[in-house]
C-alpha cells in the first residue's frame, strides 16, 4: 500500500473541513427570489382535512380558529423571519425525542411540544411557535406527504415570496418544497378555514 505524506494528509483534511463549512454556510443562506416555476406549490381542488387534524383542532381550538390574517398571499422573507425559521426548526427538532408510531391511525395524536413524538408533533409545534412570534396563519400550512418507503409524513410548509419552504424533522436544513424527495398529497388551504387542498404538481 502506498503511503501518503503528512503534508498531503493535512491538505486533504483542510479541504474537507473547508468543504463542510461551506456546505453548512450554504444551508444558512436566505432564499432571495423564486428560481423556477416550482418555487410555489400549486394547490388543486379543496379536500377534507385528515381526521387527526380535526381531532387536533378540538383539542387545540386556538390553533385552528379563523384569523384575520388567514387571507392573502405569501409573506416577504426578511432576515429576521429567516432567522425565526432557522431557530425554530432547529430548536423543535432537538427538543422532541423521536419515537415511531407503531399503532397506525389508532396511535395518532398531534401534540404541541411533547417530550417525545413523531412527525405530526414536530410540524404542529413549529407552526405553534411561529404563530406565537406573530407569523400569519395563512403562510404556515401543515402538509401531508408520502416518503419513499410509502409512509405518510407531516411537514410544515411556509409560503414566502422567495418560494415555499419546508420545515421537516427528517432533515436539518430548510429546503424549497420542490427539492424534497416526497410525493405531495394535501396541504392546508390558505384561503379556506378548516379545509385542505390537493397538490396540483409533485415535487421533484
Amino acid at each position: 500500500m502506498q503511503r501518503t505524506s503528512g503534508p498531503v494528509i493535512a491538505a486533504a483534511i483542510a479541504a474537507m473541513i473547508g468543504g463542510v463549512q461551506w456546505a453548512r454556510a450554504a444551508l444558512l443562506v436566505m432564499p432571495r427570489a423564486p428560481q423556477a416555476d416550482l418555487a410555489h406549490i400549486e394547490l388543486g381542488r379543496p379536500a377534507l382535512p385528515p381526521l387527526t387534524y380535526t381531532v387536533f383542532c378540538l383539542r387545540y381550538h386556538a390553533e385552528c380558529r379563523p384569523r384575520r390574517s388567514f387571507r392573502g398571499g405569501p409573506i416577504r422573507l426578511t432576515e429576521r423571519r429567516w432567522a425565526d425559521l432557522l431557530e425554530i426548526n432547529r430548536t423543535v427538532n432537538l427538543a422532541i425525542e423521536p419515537v415511531r408510531n407503531e399503532l397506525g391511525l389508532a396511535g395518532e395524536a398531534w401534540t404541541i411540544n411533547p417530550a417525545r413524538g413523531d412527525c405530526n408533533d414536530y410540524a404542529v409545534s413549529k407552526r405553534h411557535e411561529l404563530l406565537r412570534r406573530g407569523w400569519p396563519a395563512r403562510v404556515l400550512l401543515l402538509s401531508e406527504v408520502v416518503v419513499r418507503s410509502g409512509e405518510h409524513h407531516l411537514v410544515l410548509l411556509v409560503r414566502t415570496r422567495s418560494g415555499d419552504l419546508v420545515l421537516d424533522n427528517l432533515a436539518p436544513q430548510i429546503k424549497p418544497w420542490s427539492r424534497t424527495p416526497y410525493r405531495w398529497v394535501r396541504v392546508q388551504s390558505p384561503g379556506r378555514d378548516g379545509l385542505w387542498a390537493t397538490v396540483g404538481r409533485e415535487g421533484v
